[in-house]
């Protein structure tokens, strides 16, 4: 049973509850622009609490004294909500207090055993949006809602799987009751599985959780709040002269995302073209400004995108008897690849070697080496950059290779891709 049509779904990421200021003004949207039609808010952690949050689990995992970051989080949460009026209050149960809240993290940082370091991520990283969501709730005087026993997954800790038909049949018993009676802030990033553990659905995994929310409750629209003024061709904090795309398809910019375009989470478009969900991108900085409507539309031929990742790791794996690199020896890396979690940026194979591009990291880097060494020479380099245009053209191209040395490059009708050195710096006129 779908809530009504007249259902919109707003997405706030961390930029804009940074600070009480964030706070206020992400509050004066709500009241501006929500409405009288039901409201569902999705709201990701503070500003940088998930890093934050990721160094404290790191410390306390590895038996570090992780005291110092832990109460400069805690002073930091209930600052922000003392000077919103939002600071613990008996008008607020039954939701939990953010004292509360603190005190749950503390004891999961406390307990934190050897093993199991991706399942303990989830259980750790997750409060940055229960803290977040409690102080925006209480600063709307709005309902807040645990996603948790609502969004079911699987056990795949830290990318979670989302079992459709079960959430939505949750999502659809519990949340149109609750929507008539004003709006509902809840969760981005988090799910839980059947036996009550908390998931979380892959960094900024928030834009994921409002389509989640749209497709099985059948709403209007989704809108996500962000600091730029839509979806643009780049990142303007990178690139020079950014153009902003009025309009764009869903197939477009399910493209963007898969090859990193920060606006949006690579999983999000998906379930709303399924039902011809619309999504907007806005400004909270400008709200009234037009945006960009991702939609199912037409369009002719679009400004190149410039999409840069970095932290970079690029991994090439040699036969140790120098035969050709098979479809058996493929067959046994694509499976480490995916045991040890490494998604694939880019790959590319010659006559005895093969090469792929990966996000680093260190932990799963060390897992992949110790699975294949015996049977590859590997050869590895870290901290680069993976570079893609969308819809090259010579110019483009020559914008971005300019004076690089290019370690890979690839290219097919509409896409140019190339490896090189990291200058995370650098801004690219």
């Amino acid at each position: 049973m779908h809530a009504s049509h007249q259902l919109r779904v707003y997405k706030f990421g961390g930029a804009s509850v940074k600070d009480a200021a964030a706070i206020r003004n992400l509050a004066h949207i709500v009241r501006t622009h929500g409405g009288s039609s039901p409201l569902l808010i999705v709201v990701s952690a503070m500003g940088k609490t998930t890093n934050a949050l990721e160094e404290l689990f790191q410390l306390a995992h590895a038996g570090q004294d992780y005291i110092a970051p832990l109460t400069k989080l805690r002073e930091f949460h209930l600052g922000v909500a003392q000077e919103l009026g939002a600071a613990d209050d008996s008008t607020f149960t039954p939701t939990p207090t953010l004292t509360e809240l603190l005190e749950q993290l503390q004891d999961k940082l406390a307990t934190l055993s050897p093993g199991e370091f991706d399942k303990q991520y989830d259980q750790v990283v997750s409060f940055g949006e229960l803290l977040a969501t409690l102080i925006v709730a209480r600063a709307l005087q709005a309902q807040w809602l645990d996603c948790r026993p609502l969004i079911r997954t699987d056990h795949t800790w830290r990318e979670g799987r989302v079992d459709w038909p079960t959430t939505e049949r949750n999502l659809g018993a519990a949340l149109p009751p609750q929507l008539q009676q004003g709006p509902v802030v809840t969760q981005g990033f988090l799910g839980g599985t059947a036996s009550g553990q908390t998931t979380t659905l892959g960094r900024e995994g928030s834009d994921y959780t409002a389509a989640i929310l749209a497709y099985c409750l059948g709403a209007e629209s989704v809108t996500i709040w962000k600091d730029v003024a839509g979806l643009l061709n780049a990142d303007p904090k990178i690139f020079a002269d950014t153009v902003r795309y009025p309009e764009i398809s869903y197939q477009e910019t399910i493209e963007m995302a898969y090859y990193g375009a920060s606006v949006i989470h690579p999983k999000t478009i998906k379930p709303l073209a399924v039902r011809g969900i619309p999504l907007l991108v806005k400004s909270f900085l400008h709200p009234t400004a037009e945006g960009t409507r991702i939609h199912d539309c037409r369009h002719g031929l679009l400004a190149p995108a410039f999409i840069r990742k970095t932290s970079q790791c690029l991994i090439s794996f040699e036969s140790k008897d120098l035969t050709f690199i098979s479809e058996e020896n493929l067959e046994v890396i694509f499976g480490a690849l995916a045991q040890v979690r490494l998604k694939i940026n880019l790959m590319q194979n010659s006559a005895i070697s093969f090469s792929v591009c990966t996000d680093f990291s260190a932990y799963r880097l060390e897992k992949l080496l110790a699975a294949l060494r015996e049977q590859f020479t590997i050869h590895y380099n870290t901290g680069l950059e993976l570079y893609t245009i969308k819809n090259y053209d010579a110019a483009s191209i020559r914008r971005l290779t300019e004076g690089r040395e290019l370690l890979l490059e690839q290219r097919t009708r509409q896409t140019f891709q190339f490896v090189c050195r990291g200058g995370e710096n650098e801004f690219i006129k």
